[in-house]
């Protein structure tokens, strides 16, 4: 059976940015504002707060970790906080990835590791989108270990040192997921799997993207009455069954048109349907661009399939239209 979890994590092409350590004591704020990178934390000793967007403040202690998987704006702080919310500070480098925030002198009064990654995915965004905006497990050792690995490794200047990085990252976002399955808060992937009959769905759409998936068929499969599962299916992943469907094959395909030398045919047939013709103007209301366009803009050349012309499957703007009763997408 497929893991949908594990092949998200895979898709969105994880890379290492950089992870320190930042001591701190006395009265300080740190603001950050990003654009959609992840990024990790892990208190070592002590606490502090944590504020992510307009959410109220989260208090953090020894063993606490914290994943954002598209962080836009945070701050951390001390306990007591400057007076002036604007107030914020930089950090101050001590050694190779060691940093220290507030008073410089004095052992400090927290400890944590704090750590940034991008996505490679072109389709990162919709990716995360499948995940918890925000994930905050306690007390679990396995991610402070992975998350001091990392930093050791970020530091080392040893052979194979970025895949090392790369394979530490995706163990640990898999790691807190899995952690954070009784704690969500949001709508997503960890929540449809963390209830068993929406689960046995989301794992036959993974295993199984070329199969003429429907409603009721996913129904069937998750013993549910039809309206019982779509709703149900709704409220826990976020979005409708069907568009998770077609997500799903797109991201599918994409990954195979940037990949692979696979004829736009065979990746229609390995994502569901069943002319190149039905494929190419469902992927190109999709993501904009025909298949064998995109292919060639990911550095690809994808061979464009002839569909009994002399004419390429990326100038069909106008397909039989009795070629949609093949497509495996219910819209």
């Amino acid at each position: 059976m497929a893991d949908p979890l594990a092949e998200v994590v895979s898709l969105l092409q994880l890379a290492p940015r950089y992870a320190k350590v930042v001591d701190a004591a006395g009265t300080w704020r740190v603001q950050r504002t990003e654009t959609g990178q992840a990024s990790f934390c892990v208190i070592l000793d002590g606490s502090c707060r944590l504020t992510v967007g307009d959410s109220e403040p989260l208090l953090l202690s020894p063993g606490d970790f914290v994943l954002i998987p598209a962080t836009y704006e945070f701050g951390m702080s001390s306990l007591v906080p400057p007076p002036h919310r604007h107030a914020v500070m930089l950090p101050v480098q001590l050694g190779p990835g060691e940093f220290r925030l507030g008073e410089q002198h004095g052992p400090p009064e927290v400890r944590y590791i704090v750590g940034y990654c991008e996505f490679g995915s072109p389709d990162a965004a919709l990716l995360v989108s499948l995940l918890p905006k925000f994930i905050h497990v306690c007390g679990e050792r396995r991610l402070a270990t992975l998350a001091e690995l990392l930093r050791e490794e970020s530091l080392a200047r040893r052979p194979a040192r970025e895949v090392i990085m790369t394979r530490l990252l995706e163990v640990l976002l898999i790691e807190a997921l899995r952690s954070a399955q009784g704690t969500m808060a949001s709508p997503g992937l960890l929540r449809g799997l963390a209830d068993a009959r929406l689960a046995v769905a989301l794992r036959l759409i993974h295993a199984t993207p070329a199969r003429a998936w429907t409603v009721a068929a996913l129904a069937q499969e998750a013993a549910l009455s039809r309206s019982g599962f779509f709703e149900r299916f709704n409220q826990a992943v976020g979005v409708a069954p069907m568009e998770y469907v077609l997500t799903w094959r797109m991201a599918l395909a994409k990954d195979l048109l940037r990949r692979s030398d696979c004829r736009i045919a065979q990746v229609a047939e390995q994502v569901g349907y069943s002319s190149a013709s039905t494929f190419n103007v469902a992927f190109t209301r999709h993501a904009g661009i025909t298949p064998a366009r995109y292919a060639r803009q990911s550095g690809q050349p994808a061979a464009p399939v002839r569909s009994g012309s002399s004419h390429p499957v990326e100038t069909l703007s106008h397909p039989d239209p009795s070629s949609h009763r093949h497509a495996h997408v219910v819209e």
